[in-house]
């Protein structure tokens, strides 16, 4: 028997239903903040990702499904959403025309690690982007839209910040992390050793206990910001402080892509093991021009949603629509044409094997149905239907020519 590969799951029933919940209900919050949607390939160059999110990432060095294809293109499945989303601003030329572009997307992304709970291979991701507003408000509204998100779906957080500052402090802050790094000697884990010598500050956000450990006394970023970040970043605690959202800053928080400056932020469940990030994002101002676009601000973020599914909380359901049945084959023309015209307007689905009415009403009951609609010999001589409302518990029959005029 053909299995699905490793880490690919399959999305089915009760899944799909907390699937389904979270992306309408994400949705629904992010279009109201004013985002609209975009969709992207799953499919792009090796060369967008080794640009954007860095080589010195786990991403790009360890965890890219990347192959050659029949034209002899380096390419390979999308890691995650930004740098594609960021590919198409500049590709289309938004950058050039200015103003303010904020879009939104959903979709799989798909990374070569060691599948564990709420972490495949083959995963969803919710993303926000938003290009040409350079003021930390959009940062915090940012952080306000996920909180919204999480908090629509009944999960607890807590929120996490840091600043990395800009290429104005970080240089001088990078030598000052790289001989801390060179006085801890031969202790460091190989990780680590390769990270000094491409991007440093991803030391910090090393697994590794040992490393850890010694990293407790390395110096501290958001004590070497320049006077804007440090700016922006009070403005930002400020804001959050003033909407009652509550935040703790982790000064070791540089998230795992290259691509990031000042802004930081993660939100994290106890309630989902040692993996316990389920959303992050944060600003990163220069990637449209690592990718040959224009400067411009930009600021996002990404969910996971497999890490959420667990977590989320679905309302009662409502029942909704129609079930449609038949008790003698005879009958089943005007089943079929019912639902023809109640599909203009409702969910309808149909039985097609004769039943008796008690097993027409358990049906109807098991997809949720807030009515059942049976034809038997009586309704067909007669030219009506049976129809029962199943929150009212009332019944009613209703000439066909009339339901079907509206």
């Amino acid at each position: 028997m053909i299995q699905s590969l490793r880490g690919m799951n399959d999305i089915l029933s009760d899944n799909y239903e907390r699937f389904e919940y979270f992306i309408n209900t994400a949705t629904t919050i992010t279009k109201r903040y004013g985002f609209h949607y975009i969709e992207t390939p799953l499919l792009e160059e090796t060369a967008l990702f080794k640009r954007s999110v860095g080589e010195s990432s786990d991403i790009v060095g360890k965890e890219m499904y990347q192959f050659t294809d029949k034209g002899g293109n380096d390419v390979c499945l999308r890691p995650e959403g930004t740098a594609g989303v960021v590919r198409a601003f500049v590709q289309n030329k938004l950058d050039k025309k200015g103003g303010i572009h904020r879009f939104f997307y959903h979709g799989s992304m798909f990374r070569y690690e060691r599948p564990q709970k709420g972490r495949l291979r083959q995963f969803h991701q919710f993303g926000v982007e938003s290009f040409g507003v350079a003021s930390v408000y959009e940062d915090a509204l940012m952080i306000m839209m996920v909180s919204d998100i999480l908090k629509a779906l009944g999960i607890g957080y807590r929120l996490k910040l840091n600043s990395l500052g800009d290429q104005h402090c970080m240089p001088a802050y990078r030598e000052k992390l790289v001989r801390f790094i060179e006085s801890c000697g031969d202790a460091i884990c190989g990780d680590c050793e390769r990270r000094k010598l491409t991007n440093p500050i991803r030391v910090l956000d090393c697994k590794n206990e040992a490393c850890q450990s010694l990293y407790a006394n390395a110096p501290k970023l958001i004590d070497n910001l320049c006077g804007e970040c440090e700016s922006d970043f009070n403005t930002l605690k400020t804001i959050l402080d003033q909407h009652a959202i509550s935040y703790e800053v982790d000064t070791h928080l540089v998230r795992g892509l290259d691509y990031y400056s000042k802004t930081a932020f993660e939100f994290v469940s106890d309630n989902i093991g040692s993996q316990s990030a389920i959303a992050g994002g944060g600003r990163y101002d220069r990637l449209i021009e690592f990718l040959d676009g224009k400067p411009t601000p930009a600021v996002g973020f990404a969910l996971g949603i497999e890490r959420l599914m667990e977590l989320i909380v679905i309302p009662e359901p409502i029942r909704e629509g129609y079930y449609l049945g038949a008790m003698e084959e005879e009958s089943l023309p005007m089943v079929l044409k019912a639902a023809e015209v109640l599909r203009k307007r409702d969910k309808a689905v149909v039985e097609y094997k004769p039943r008796k009415l008690q097993d027409h009403l358990k049906g109807a009951d098991k997809i949720n149905a807030r009515y059942c609609v049976v034809v038997g010999e009586n309704e067909r001589l007669n030219n009506t239907l049976w129809v029962k409302d199943l929150d009212e518990k009332t019944e009613s029959l209703i000439p066909f020519d009339d339901f079907y005029k509206g």
